[in-house]
């Protein structure tokens, strides 16, 4: 909604400015000039998925009729969006160029607002000025993200200790003690006197040899390293998933919308458990249902949106515990974002999710 109201004022502003503004040359027909600012409206409705035809259409319109509104949403949109230098610098060395067309054009018709003076001052209100507050919002929105992500961070290393905690603890008690009981088991087998009670004392020794090992599993789980050695899944390894998927008969198909970008790994992180999470109930409940994998990159968010339709044949459902969407919207919300699931009267499902996505990588 924001990016239509973006638009209309655009247009409005473009249209207002352009034909009541001294200076716009008498023979340019109405018509003409309508569309050009309704080409303005247009581009700036399309900064929801890219800035870069407002850039466009802001140069044009700039240097013949010289609008600036297009110009000044694009400055603040380039200075929110590009990162790099060489790519900075292109901006402004395009809209130098684009400024000295415009004095040229405003000299040629003879426009009462030509000058030197008047020219610089528009630069630095039409192109510095939103220009600069982009980088400062820019700048905010990276070190809220980082601050988040520092904090998730903190959580789980927090998490690794308690794990290596509890680790230590069942060790040194648990283990223990079953180890005693084990010990203990094989002395009354020895000296049993009577049949019955070396059988039962041996039951009662295997049963704890077994708890052992089951219990050094689970210290080995809870102590492993494979979370700090190996990397975690991210949507570079989503297409193996969709296979994995795929091997089992279900028809998944994907679909990549909107600028794909490198975001932070958090992000994609918790993008591919989304997916994981409801592909799993797609084999749990929905069988052999078609299902399609939408990953959409919006100019500040991720949207993953997973939707499986009806299942064709009925399909006896898999038990489960039922907090696997519950953990999936706290992990989602963590990261400052939404999850919304939905079942459809046809027997389909939809599972979509928005997390607020920068340009860029963060280390994890």
């Amino acid at each position: 909604m924001r990016f239509v109201l973006l638009g209309a004022g655009v247009f409005g502003l473009s249209l207002l400015g352009a034909h009541g503004q001294a200076g716009v040359p008498s023979d340019l027909p109405l018509p003409v000039l309508v569309a050009v600012t309704a080409a303005a409206g247009l581009a700036a409705w399309w900064t929801r998925r890219s800035w870069w035809p407002l850039a466009v259409v802001a140069a044009v319109a700039y240097a013949w009729p010289a609008m600036w509104p297009p110009l000044l949403v694009a400055s603040y949109y380039a200075g929110r969006t590009l990162t790099r230098s060489r790519d900075i610098a292109a901006y402004l060395g395009g809209c130098l160029v684009v400024c000295g067309i415009s004095t040229a054009v405003s000299e040629w018709q003879e426009r009462p607002t030509t000058g030197l003076g008047n020219a610089l001052m528009m630069a630095l209100v039409v192109i510095g000025l939103p220009f600069a507050v982009g980088l400062l919002v820019r700048a905010r929105r990276e070190l809220q993200r980082r601050s988040e992500h520092e904090q998730i961070m903190r959580a789980e290393q927090a998490r690794a200790q308690e794990r290596a905690r509890i680790a230590r603890e069942m060790h040194d008690v648990v283990a223990h003690r079953v180890s005693l009981i084990v010990l203990h088991a094989g002395a009354l087998e020895v000296r049993a006197t009577d049949e019955e009670t070396a059988r039962t004392a041996a039951m009662i020794g295997g049963i704890g040899r077994e708890a052992l090992t089951n219990l050094r599993d689970v210290l080995g789980v809870l102590r492993s390293s494979k979370t700090d050695d190996q990397p975690l899944p991210t949507l570079a390894d989503l297409d193996r998933l969709l296979d994995q998927s795929r091997a089992l008969g279900i028809a998944v198909t994907r679909h990549d919308e909107g600028d794909v970008r490198l975001v932070e790994q958090a992000v994609e992180r918790t993008a591919y458990r989304v997916v994981q999470e409801a592909l799993t109930n797609v084999h749990k409940h929905a069988g052999d249902s078609r299902t399609d994998v939408r990953i959409r990159y919006g100019p500040d968010e991720l949207e993953v949106e997973v939707h499986n339709q009806a299942p064709t044949a009925p399909r006896q459902e898999l038990p489960g515990a039922g907090w696997g969407l519950v953990g999936l919207r706290e992990r989602v919300e963590l990261l400052g974002g939404t999850l919304r699931t939905s079942a459809e009267e046809g027997g389909g499902f939809l599972v979509r999710a928005k997390i607020p996505a920068a340009v860029g990588r963060w280390t994890a």
